[in-house]
């Protein structure tokens, strides 16, 4: 995938992309979670002695809840824990749904099995060896950490000069022709040049300069029909 991007079409046809989170944004997200849980657990373990034997109680079932239903609850109803929604992260099914509570929880239980054999050592190497970043309590319950989408203000290149196009190009080439010009102003500027870079036996060129003329390319091309 190209910036671990996955699309999935809808059953009324709409395509929908998606992309997947890496481990280092989702561990970030599970420590401001974890601080989250540790300071309710603090507030709680100040406040449960004034209730003698009871507090005890109270307490191991708050504990129970913090851990097991925290992220489903957060999931179910949010599309995300607060750590997830604090870092732009979301919770879905593999074809772009909302995470419902069955898969959430299994995904969440599993967690628990990913520790072994030393601090979700097993969750890092899963997510670093599959290509959207799964663990396997991702895999096992289909599910996909995703960065939720943002409004953003779409920064087209006004200065772009049609280039000629050298050859005649196929239907498939030129709707990929249009389809890097409509991304490219939403993709990082290395990712753009790279991406421009594999064009360069049409632009003759590479970087930024090849990058310009497979934009006049794609600009030519819409001009001329």
């Amino acid at each position: 995938m190209i910036d671990n991007l996955r699309e999935v079409e809808t059953p009324e046809g709409v395509v929908l992309t998606l992309r997947a989170a890496g481990p280092f944004p989702r561990a970030g997200a599970y420590a401001i979670d974890l601080i989250i849980r540790l300071f309710a657990y603090l507030l709680l373990a100040m406040s449960m002695p004034m209730l003698g034997h009871l507090g005890d109680g109270v307490m191991l079932l708050c504990l129970f809840t913090g851990e097991w239903l925290y992220p489903v609850f957060f999931e179910v109803t949010r599309g995300a824990t607060p750590g997830k929604r604090t870092l732009g992260l979301r919770v879905t099914h593999d074809d772009g749904t909302p995470v419902r509570f069955g898969s959430s929880l299994l995904r969440n239980t599993l967690l628990a099995a990913e520790l072994f054999p030393f601090a979700y050592l097993t969750a890092l190497l899963t997510m670093l060896v599959h290509p959207e970043g799964r663990r396997l309590g991702d895999i096992a319950a289909g599910t996909l950490v995703v960065y939720a989408e943002r409004p953003t203000t779409r920064r087209r290149n006004t200065e772009v000069t049609p280039v000629p196009v050298p050859v005649r190009l196929t239907a498939g080439e030129q709707r990929l022709l249009a389809d890097f010009a409509d991304r490219c102003a939403d993709l990082p500027e290395a990712r753009a040049k790279e991406l421009a870079d594999v064009a360069n036996s049409l632009t003759g060129t590479r970087g930024e300069e090849g990058q310009r003329r497979l934009l006049g390319m794609a600009q030519a091309s819409v001009q001329g029909g």
